[in-house]
């Protein structure tokens, strides 16, 4: 079955995405603390770094945010793959408007981009292409026609978009009304280059449930558990603007606790290990660090059954589903490095990487197989956002200061 839960208790929000009855998405906030990824801010450039190609912006939100060269460049720079330096582009002083794309982590501050998105529940704003571009999870071919066709129909001002893929076999009426919406809210957000004062919050994205129903609800969901009767009451409020169905789907349940639902207990917890068990007995250990996440896969107490080749595949099979699994409900980003159990036959190898490639797609947060190391490691790159699972529950030893060994 799949569902989406949401436990509110405390003021401390809970929300998780359950596919097939294993949990693959989990998020914790804190009401109190509101997270900055996808707000648009007016920012003021209070330093430019030509050495650095990149440039400080204050949004008001203590530390300064990061402007890379290619998030700061005009659309029409941008496309014409012309050599630019930031300190050609902004200048000390300058009042842009911004977008968050990554939270502070650690010293470093919130990245930001000028190339503003606007996410509806079936599209995506993309006023800084002129693209119409489909989800890459949408494989018909004749539906991929129609959407084109219904795209370059209803585009306007060259303002391109996305199309989720739940606009799959979506009527054009629907497209039409959340397009022109979104063009609304970019006209409304752009007018607010010329009103002070600066820095300045233009628009907040939308709370955590509010983001993950939007961004998951579809018709594989099975229902929606909620225990607060105020959200309950907001949510159905909110079926007829992007929730379809939702009132048929929705149920609340005031005694609903995650603490009380063992399987999904003890799914977090094995999310918080180093090491995961897998079902045949062997094992995956992973290990985040600031630069890069490993992940290492052992046979363990798996002895196979023929011949070593297909004990080794068949691990490697059973390590590339649950490493997907694991890497969306930690929600591991950057660079993620896989050292799977040595396999010799080249058919084999590329089993196993149609495998991981497979489980992968399932991912919201889209992640790409680089490819393989010359050491014959797995090299993968996911979006980071934010900080992961970990370190919304787990804090740094003041002994060892998180390096898992103290001096004797």
């Amino acid at each position: 079955m799949n569902y989406i839960f949401i436990d509110i208790n405390q003021g401390i929000e809970r929300v998780g995405v359950v596919e097939n009855n294993r949990l693959v998405e989990f998020y914790k906030n804190n009401r109190e603390d509101k997270k900055i990824v996808g707000n648009i801010y007016r920012g003021r450039v209070v330093n430019v770094l030509p050495g650095m190609e990149a440039a400080f912006v204050d949004i008001g939100e203590g530390k300064n945010a990061y402007l890379y060269v290619k998030d700061a460049m005009p659309k029409e720079i941008l496309y014409s793959n012309k050599k630019t330096n930031i300190d050609d582009i902004i200048k000390n002083g300058d009042e842009l408007i911004v977008q968050v794309l990554k939270e502070s982590l650690g010293s470093k501050g919130p990245k930001i981009t000028t190339h503003i998105t606007l996410p509806g529940n079936f599209i995506v704003l993309t006023p800084f292409s002129k693209s119409i571009n489909i989800s890459k999870k949408i494989h018909d071919e004749n539906e991929i026609k129609r959407l084109l066709a219904i795209g370059q129909k209803i585009q306007v001002e060259d303002i391109g978009f996305i199309f989720r893929t739940k606009a799959f076999q979506m009527d054009e009426e629907i497209f039409l009304e959340e397009y022109n919406n979104l063009i609304k809210l970019y006209n409304k957000i752009e007018r607010e280059k010329k009103f002070l004062p600066c820095p300045k919050l233009i628009y907040r994205e939308m709370d955590l449930i509010y983001q993950i129903l939007r961004d998951v609800y579809s018709e594989n969901i099975h229902k929606v558990i909620i225990n607060n009767k105020e959200e309950y009451e907001n949510l159905l409020s909110l079926e007829e603007v992007f929730l379809p169905d939702l009132q048929e789907k929705l149920h609340y349940d005031k005694n609903f606790n995650i603490d009380y639902q063992g399987n999904i207990s003890s799914e977090i917890q094995n999310a918080l290990n180093r090491k995961v068990i897998l079902n045949s007995g062997g094992y995956i250990v992973i290990e985040e660090v600031e630069a890069l996440t490993a992940i290492d896969v052992n046979t363990g107490k798996y002895i196979g059954e023929s011949n070593l080749e297909e004990t080794v595949l068949k691990t490697n099979l059973e390590a590339a589903e649950e490493i997907a699994i694991q890497i969306r409900l930690r929600d591991i980003g950057g660079i993620i490095i896989i050292d799977f159990i040595d396999m010799k036959n080249k058919k084999d190898v590329e089993t196993l990487l149609n495998k991981l490639k497979k489980e992968l797609s399932q991912d919201r947060n889209k992640a790409n197989i680089i490819g393989i190391t010359k050491l014959g490691l797995v090299e993968i790159t996911r979006k980071k956002t934010k900080n992961s699972l970990r370190y919304e529950f787990i804090e740094k030893c003041p002994h060892c200061q998180g390096r898992g060994k103290i001096f004797s």
